[in-house]
């Protein structure tokens, strides 16, 4: 065993002193990779015990304490769930949206869907298909970055604990995870080849760097989101935010915005998600429209801008810029110079969440410029304004303004008492809206647009627009997306380094050193990228992870890793941003099939065996980004040849969130956290499972509640006491009719349940069943009937079928045994009860057999007691029979 580090050392003793319950002779290792040295930290497995296979609990009850960790010992001493493939088998593909492994480990609401995707990998192995059924890590984040700022303890010390808890609450469950395949992204091999994708991307033009504008917070040395950001000042502490322009790595997700947007047709996934996706891509077709600037302004450019409605053109009464958009300060008048550069000023301290919240309301600003535009049919010259409601990253950064059929441009007119002219109508005897008091933003006719569209419908005057652009070369029908490109990199230090780097100029390079603050440039327009054989490029070693003052992050001031000299003497820069936690979630799935490939990523084979993913599950929180981001990064491997597969997740499901008990959502501030430690520890791993899928539909959102847990632990106990203590027989007489059919019922009821994810009523179906055998007094039990049972639950309560399996004289594990078949005659009961009604009202109730004639079952009714005494001394008028259902006996 390698002794820790440093603060390294401490923490491994802070591992082994906690005692964690279960703990065994064996430890399990994971190495933290930090600089130039490697940390061991080694946790207690929970997989010890000397329970041995053939051993059993105490006779008595079901005693989860020694059965549990006796099985989870048994699969991976036997690595029972390593995915293999094998010749002229099916595959299925499971795979769970892999955790952050935060500080807090999990409560109840996680499993749930790690238990879904667990009870269909067991049912699918048993079907005879090949699974591949991993589990990793998602582990780099700001959670571990911020505890290290406040602690001074390295994020991937805190990072690697708290795998190690992680790891040890899902094998508590017994999650059927080929755990031989364990990721974790901040791995450094795993690292290695995130940043080789990134460099295919850099390579390909779809990572290039650009000015973005940025939130930065001095005083607290970051940057910030704009939901954190209130009134041009930081949530947190209230200091003021500056909008900078800071330099940014984008990757082109929009040059793939069409295929995303198209290839989502054909894949299984909830509607919601589809239409999250479909909303976030915002495909828009529309025109082009170019005004060019007026004769004063010529020579300084034009000013283009996409509408989805062409068709009010005619209606512009003034352009709006956005205060960023280059074009301002050149148009702007002397007169306007002073007013404009101190509202462009303004806005910088606004977030695109402050500005877009205030364009909601009356409350618009905007300043003139002086400056006028050419329209491009009419002539008209048109003012031109520059406004904070109209964003630069958004679109072009300018938008015709037709204040009468746009809510925010009518707004914006009101207030600065700009024209207002309505060209589109109503139509169907709609009544005309006043276009002083609201926009009319419906569809309709064209209207005072001239004799080229006046009475068009809307539709037709769309196109006679874009045709009339077109020919004056002003413009042009276009497709637009409101997907922009994704801002890629981070000024934080717990993140994969992106792996360029770029010359220095220097006066002299023999003398000078930029690690001394000696006079240099960085030559950031000449990106550099690492070479492969290189990677991974690791992160240095530091003790302050704060940002600091410079908005370049942290890194920058790693200044004997930041620069570095080559061999032919020049000095160079390291790229100080890192990836967003985005990245190495984009491709987690693709190594889970090759995870100990050392040559490539994956290999082609294992792109063959195993992909696409057949089973995705997860929260619905991830319904646009992550999945959209590993779209794209998908799309863009398949057009390089290196995966075969044009989507990565096939079919999607998303479970419902568990609330608390209270009927809010999980969280330490409310109290209503329940740790499923506390639950395994007092009902065992399989009953927190059975409670999970029993709580209702695996998409609704459910409350927990504890007491309820004892019942299916009810239906568990019953099951064990079936099979250790009731008399087993193989002889036909055992297995009555009842008893054969009703167990055919239940295998053909559990099997449809299981295929569609209804799990709630598969273990409704099995505790039928069960009741039944438990209701069986004074004889044997048919060891057909016990074994199917056995057999059926086991998927959802692994441990219990092992143990079962064991008692009933098996020696191989269950998990490889063929899921039961049912013959579908047996599922059709041959005699049924029917109700007998006289005028409908019932009345008594006879057994027939299932394909009696009407005529037998109506004299068989006519001649019960009950039903009789009703039909004395009246005419039968009319019989209504449903067959397998009820008779109806109309008289008079």
């Amino acid at each position: 065993m390698l002794l820790l580090h440093g603060r390294g050392a401490i923490a491994f003793q802070r591992l082994v002193g906690r005692g964690l319950p279960g703990s065994g002779a064996r430890e399990t290792a994971r190495r933290v990779e930090r600089g130039s040295f490697v940390h061991r930290i080694m946790v207690p497995s929970t997989l010890g015990g000397t329970a041995s296979v053939n051993g059993g609990p105490s006779p008595g009850r079901y005693e989860h304490e020694a059965i549990e960790p006796k099985w989870q010992k048994y699969w991976e001493d036997k690595k029972t769930f390593k995915a293999v493939r094998r010749p002229g088998k099916g595959k299925k593909y499971v795979l769970d949206m892999f955790p952050y492994p935060s500080g807090s480990g999990l409560h109840v609401g996680h499993p749930e869907g790690y238990t879904a995707s667990d009870v269909m990998a067991r049912y699918w192995r048993m079907c005879d298909l090949d699974v591949l059924h991993p589990m990793g890590w998602d582990s780099f984040g700001l959670p571990a970055e911020q505890h290290a700022i406040n602690t001074g303890t390295h994020p991937g010390v805190t990072t690697y604990e708290n795998i190690a808890n992680f790891k040890r609450q899902l094998q508590s469950l017994g999650f059927s995870y080929d755990w031989s395949r364990e990721l974790a992204t901040t791995d450094y091999e795993y690292v290695r080849w995130t940043q080789w994708i990134f460099l295919q991307l850099f390579k390909r033009g779809l990572a290039e760097q650009s000015s973005v504008s940025v939130n930065w917070c001095p005083a607290l040395g970051t940057v910030l989101a704009n939901e954190e950001i209130i009134n041009g000042k930081s949530e947190r502490g209230d200091h003021p935010v500056e909008r900078l322009p800071l330099r940014q790595w984008v990757l082109k997700i929009t040059d793939y915005a069409e295929e995303l947007e198209k290839d989502l047709e054909g894949l299984q996934w909830p509607e919601g998600t589809m239409t999250a996706q479909k909303l976030w891509i915002g495909r828009s077709e529309g025109a082009k429209v170019v005004f060019t600037l007026a004769a004063a302004e010529e020579g300084k450019g034009e000013v283009e801008v996409f509408t989805t409605r062409p068709d009010t053109l005619m209606g512009a009464t003034y352009v709006v810029l956005a205060p960023e958009h280059p074009l301002v300060e050149h148009v702007t008048t002397e007169g306007q110079r002073a007013a404009v550069k101190a509202y462009v000023r303004e806005s910088a301290s606004k977030s695109d969440l402050d500005r877009t919240a205030t364009g909601k309301d009356k409350g618009k600003t905007g300043v003139d410029t002086g400056a006028t535009v050419v329209h491009p049919i009419s002539g008209e010259e048109l003012p031109v304004w520059v406004a904070d409601y109209v964003l630069w990253g958004y679109g072009t950064g300018a938008v015709m303004a037709v204040p009468a059929h746009d809510e925010r441009d009518h707004a914006f007119a009101k207030i600065f008492d700009l024209p207002i002219k309505q060209v589109v109508a109503p139509e169907g005897g709609v009544e005309m809206p006043s276009i002083e008091e609201g926009a009319f933003s419906g569809e309709g006719k064209a209207i005072n647009s001239g004799p080229l569209l006046d009475g068009l419908p809307t539709i037709n005057a769309k196109e006679v627009v874009v045709q009339e652009l077109e020919k004056k070369s002003r413009g042009s029908a276009v497709i637009n997306y409101r997907l922009r490109d994704w801002v890629f990199s981070r000024q934080r230090y717990w993140g994969e380094p992106i792996p360029i780097y770029f010359p220095v100029d220097m006066p002299n390079h023999e003398k000078g050193d930029p690690r001394n603050d000696d006079p240099h440039t960085i030559r950031f327009d000449q990106p550099i990228a690492v070479e492969e054989s290189e990677l991974p490029l690791k992160l240095p070693e530091m003790d302050n992870f704060a940002p600091g003052n410079d908005p370049q992050g942290c890194l920058a001031r790693a200044k004997d890793w930041r620069y570095f000299k080559k061999p032919d003497g020049k000095w160079y820069a390291r790229e100080t941003n890192t990836m967003p936690q985005w990245a190495g979630s984009c491709w987690y799935y693709l190594r889970f099939t090759d995870p100990t490939n050392t040559e490539r990523a994956w290999s082609e084979e294992a792109d063959r065996d195993w992909l696409p993913v057949d089973l995705y599950v997860g929260g619905q929180e991830h319904a646009v980004l992550h999945l959209l981001y590993a779209r794209f990064w998908h799309k863009f491997l398949f057009d390089e040849g290196l995966t075969k597969h044009k989507e990565p997740f096939q079919k999607l499901v998303h479970q419902g969130m568990i609330l608390g008990s209270d009927g809010e959502k999980m969280s330490k501030s409310r109290g209503n956290v329940v740790n499923p430690d506390d639950v395994v520890r007092e009902f065992g791993g399989d009953a927190l499972r059975l409670y999970e899928m029993f709580m209702g539909p695996l998409e609704a959102v459910k409350p927990w509640q504890t007491a309820q847990v004892a019942g299916v632990v009810r239906f568990r106990d019953k099951i064990y006491q079936l099979v250790k203590h009731r008399d087993i027989s193989e002889k036909p007489e055992a297995m009555d009719n009842e008893t054969l059919r009703l167990m055919h019922k239940t295998i053909k009821k559990v099997t449809q349940d299981v295929e569609t994810l209804s799990f709630n009523t598969a273990i409704s179906t099995m505790m039928i069943f069960a009741n039944h055998l438990s209701g069986i007094k004074g004889k044997a039990l048919p060891r057909a009937a016990v074994e199917n049972l056995v057999l059926i639950v086991s998927p959802f309560a692994p441990h219990l079928g092992e143990e079962c399996w064991e008692l009933l004289g098996h020696q191989k594990s269950l998990s490889g045994h063929a899921w039961p078949q049912y013959q579908e005659e047996l599922t059709v009961d041959d005699v049924v009860t029917l109700g007998v009604q006289v005028n409908g009202k019932t009345r008594g109730e006879i057994s027939v057999a299932i394909d009696a004639k009407e005529s037998d079952i109506v004299a068989l009714a006519t001649a019960q007691d009950k039903v009789a005494s009703f039909l004395e001394g009246k005419n039968i008028v009319k019989v209504i029979y449903v067959p397998g259902r009820i008779l109806n006996i109309v008289v008079k």
